[in-house]
C-alpha cells in the first residue's frame, strides 16, 4: 500500500465519522466537520496531482470521494438553510404575516389581526386587505391543494354594545365568514374550506389590557397538512 493510499484511507475515515457525527451535534457542526475534511482531502489530491505520486486508480478513487463529499456538503447546507428559515419562509406565506407550524397537530396558521380586516363591530372586509388574501390563495393552491383550510374567528371579551351583533360568538362567525368567502371566490375550493366562530373562547393575549384585547381580535387561516 503506497503512502499516498494510507493517507486517503486516514482521511477518508475520518471524512466517513464526520458524516456520520450525531446526538447533540448539530447540522452546522457537522456541515463544518465535513467541510474541513473535505478540504484536506482535496488538499491531498490537487497535491497528488502535481506531484504524480499515487496510481491512477487511487487518483480515480479519491476523485470519486471528492464528489460525494461535496454532494454530502450541499446536502446538509440546504439542510442548514432550511432550518435557518422562518416559519413564514419555510411555508411559503411570506414574511408579511404571523405565521406558526405545530408540528404536532400537523396545521400551519396564518393570523391576521382583525385591525387589517375590520373596521370596529364590522364583518365587511376591508378593500385594502384582499389582495393580502388572494396572495394566501395563490399560496394556499400552489403548494396546499386539497388540504383542508379552517377560517377562525376570534374576539376579544368585551360584550357587544353598539353593534347589530347578538353577541361575540356571531361576530366572530360573521368575521371568518367573510374571509371564508373571499378565499372561496379567489379559488378555495367549497369541501376544502370552512369557517368556525370562537368568541371570546380562545385568547392567545390577556383581555384586561389594550394591547392583549388586540391580539385577540383575530382570524387565522388553519391549513391542516393531514
Amino acid at each position: 500500500m503506497s503512502t499516498f493510499t494510507k493517507k486517503i484511507l486516514a482521511l477518508s475515515f475520518v471524512f466517513v465519522a464526520a458524516t456520520f457525527l450525531t446526538g447533540c451535534t448539530s447540522y452546522k457542526k457537522k456541515y463544518t466537520a465535513l467541510n474541513v475534511e473535505h478540504q484536506n482531502l482535496k488538499g491531498l489530491y490537487e497535491n497528488c496531482q502535481s506531484t504524480l505520486e499515487g496510481s491512477s486508480s487511487e487518483k480515480e478513487e479519491i476523485a470519486q470521494r471528492l464528489a460525494e463529499g461535496e454532494q454530502t456538503i450541499d446536502e446538509l447546507r440546504q439542510q442548514i438553510e432550511e432550518r435557518n428559515q422562518t416559519p413564514g419562509q419555510a411555508t411559503g406565506f411570506g414574511e408579511n404575516y404571523q405565521v406558526d407550524v405545530d408540528s404536532t397537530a400537523g396545521t400551519i396558521t396564518v393570523t391576521l389581526p382583525n385591525t387589517i380586516l375590520f373596521d370596529s363591530g364590522k364583518a365587511i372586509l376591508k378593500q385594502s386587505v384582499k389582495t393580502d388574501l388572494n396572495y394566501i390563495v395563490s399560496v394556499i393552491n400552489e403548494k396546499y391543494s386539497g388540504r383542508l383550510i379552517d377560517v377562525v374567528g376570534h374576539t376579544d371579551s368585551d360584550p357587544i354594545k353598539k353593534s347589530k351583533w347578538k353577541d361575540n360568538w356571531q361576530l366572530s362567525s360573521e368575521r371568518a365568514l367573510a374571509v371564508l368567502r373571499q378565499l372561496n371566490a379567489n379559488g378555495v375550493l367549497d369541501d376544502s374550506i370552512r369557517a368556525i366562530g370562537c368568541g371570546q373562547g380562545r385568547p392567545v393575549g390577556p383581555n384586561k389590557t389594550s394591547s392583549g384585547k388586540a391580539r385577540n381580535r383575530r382570524v387565522e387561516i388553519v391549513v391542516h397538512m393531514r
